[in-house]
């Protein structure tokens, strides 16, 4: 046999990179070549794995034993029956419709919250406190699921995210609702990293299409629900009742997850490897889980005071800003040398899969800019209530349902991958410009039809990267691969908040000081950036300039989204992905 080779492929935007791949015959077709890469999928090469896992046998047929355990025509799932499967699947459906309701829920009701509070211009920190702790404890819920199994770690999120709502509900200040939304989206985020980790124990990648059609279709639910009826529960019942009324199914989801979830599932890797508690706990890479807990406090911290609340050369904005340039140089060194790293570096680094890790982090900022600020457009420039402005996002929801469950049939039928990322990045390019140029003398339609398409284009989008990125991983980095991801995701939608919002924020104020006439000029406009409501309430000479300040300060959010879709085209263009294999 000839000895191994090496080859180096580049990709724009990222640094070039090598690898090692056997000589490959001059008689083979390419193109035949290329359809049947889908054999690495899932497969892990030479026997290796990750170091602290079993070995994992390959996926055609999590060998003999699985095919001996697993009923004739269950070819889909990895040692469950159909019944079981169902069951389990059943309730992770249920916890994205939950969960994403809550998530989205903000999306639709964060004016009326700031204002009931007097604080307009805390409104970023309501979505932003909630994917910060998404995004820095996701990856290490995935650790911990890897070590002590996923049924544990699963409970205890869903615990975590009853008690959290229920503290959000009875919030009697600005400061305590948001470290309840701050603690809600630690049990969220892990609810719905390890509901992807477990579907993934379950399913072959092959036909994850047709289930992750399923989960787009809870997930579309979920933020439809939230959308458009979070204005009206908070319009007819007042913002705590959107909180109370989720209790009740959370509580009735966590008992039937404890019923329904097996207690085999995940490597379990400290009963395999007889730890003890505290040898379990050290196993898992601590000093990294709290060195990315902090970076992204920092880096949220200086993007949001800096110009908003705080000046830019403020001593604490400087400090948060080299804070989290001296964390991310810690965290790279202490990655390189954990066992087990809670981010693994080459995942960022290697292509293909950077390219679509980072492509949907850009994918994120853009549609998280275009659903947190699609309804201050509606409440502040066509002064609509938030019931009127929470329907209006209806039909972006029901786009991303259409286009996401799509998405994953058409996966399965034509074991394609490429074609739904190439159209989700055309889409959101074209959204960013059609939410861009919307004038406070629009039709309302025109609006609504306005922020669909960037919601048509992540349906496309997300899916297929999920998919993208597991086909090209091994099966022993399942976990690790959906939460590196799921990392990046929610980095994103939390950078879309917060870049955005710092954006608006610093336009508006720029323009209601060039818009605002008056000798009550000051108060106007410190009444409306408190409270969008307020608006409402001016002269209609006042009124006219407010509104048309937030017009022009809003139309540069959005163009400043245009660069972020720019980007994810940019990224996922020169990728090569294989097909899917049939079994």
């Amino acid at each position: 046999m000839s000895s191994p080779r090496r080859v180096t492929e580049s990709t724009p935007l990222l640094h070039n990179g090598t690898a090692s791949v056997p000589d490959i015959p001059d008689d083979i077709d390419e193109e035949s070549l290329d359809r049947d890469l889908a054999n690495v999928q899932s497969v892990p090469h030479g026997g290796e794995t990750e170091p602290g896992f079993p070995p994992v046998p390959p996926r055609d047929g999590a060998s003999e034993a699985a095919k001996q355990t697993t009923p004739k025509g269950s070819h889909h799932f990895i040692n469950v029956s159909p019944a079981q499967f169902w069951v389990i699947f059943t309730g992770i459906l249920f916890s994205y419709i939950i969960a994403f309701f809550d998530s989205t829920l903000m999306g639709s009701i964060h004016p009326v919250v700031t204002s009931y509070f007097n604080s307009s211009n805390s409104a970023s920190w309501l979505s932003t406190g909630f994917l910060l702790t998404c995004t820095a404890f996701q990856p290490l819920f995935g650790r911990v699921s890897d070590t002590f199994g996923r049924r544990p770690v699963y409970l205890f999120a869903i615990f975590v995210f009853f008690i959290t709502t229920a503290w959000c509900a009875l919030a009697q200040s600005i400061g305590s609702f948001i470290a309840a939304r701050v603690c809600c989206g630690l049990g969220a985020g892990a609810v719905a990293s390890l509901g992807m980790i477990m579907s993934s124990d379950l399913i072959y990648v092959e036909y994850r299409g047709i289930y992750q059609s399923y989960i787009n279709l809870a997930y579309g639910t979920g933020s439809s629900l939230g959308l458009a009826f979070g204005g009206l529960l908070a319009d007819k019942l007042g913002w705590r009742a959107a909180f109370g009324i989720q209790l009740p199914f959370i509580f009735i989801y966590l008992v039937a997850a404890y019923f329904t979830t097996p207690q085999s599932l995940g490597p379990q890797l400290a009963y395999q490897e007889g730890f003890s508690l505290m040898q379990a706990i050290k196993s898992i890479d601590l000093k990294g889980s709290f060195l990315l807990v902090t970076g992204v406090t920092a880096l949220m911290l200086g993007i949001n005071l800096g110009g908003n609340v705080l000046s830019w050369d403020h001593p604490l904005v400087i400090c948060s800003l080299a804070a989290f340039g001296a964390i991310v140089a810690l965290f790279i060194k202490v990655e390189r040398e954990a066992k087990r790293p809670v981010m693994p570096l080459p995942l960022l680094s290697s292509f293909p899969r950077a390219n679509l890790i980072l492509g949907n982090f850009c994918a994120n900022i853009t549609i998280n800019t275009v659903l947190f600020n699609a309804p201050l457009y509606f409440q502040a420039v066509k002064l609509e209530s938030p019931t009127n402005a929470g329907f209006r996002l209806v039909g972006a929801s029901l786009m991303l349902m259409i286009s996401s469950v799509f998405t994953g049939l058409l996966m399965t039928k034509t074991r394609r991958l490429k074609p739904p990322l190439i159209l989700g990045s055309i889409c959101l390019i074209y959204g960013t410009c059609s939410m861009s140029m919307l004038r406070r003398d629009a039709p309302g339609w025109i609006g609504m039809l306005s922020v669909s398409p960037a919601s048509f284009g992540q349906g496309f989008a997300f899916p297929a990267t999920m998919l993208s990125v597991l086909a090209v991983s091994e099966q022993g980095e399942q976990a690790v691969v959906t939460t590196t991801l799921g990392l990046f995701r929610n980095l994103g939608s939390v950078m879309g908040v917060a870049i955005s919002s710092w954006v608006l924020q610093n336009s508006l104020r720029v323009y209601l000081n060039l818009s605002v006439t008056g000798d009550d000029k000051a108060e106007i406009i410190q009444r409306v950036r408190r409270s969008v409501a307020a608006i409402s309430e001016l002269d209609p000479i006042h009124q006219y300039q407010v509104i048309e300040a937030y017009e022009r300060a809003l139309r540069i959010t959005f163009l400043s989204s245009i660069v972020s879709s720019a980007l994810v085209f940019l990224l996922v263009a020169p990728v090569r992905l294989p097909r899917l294999r049939r079994r």
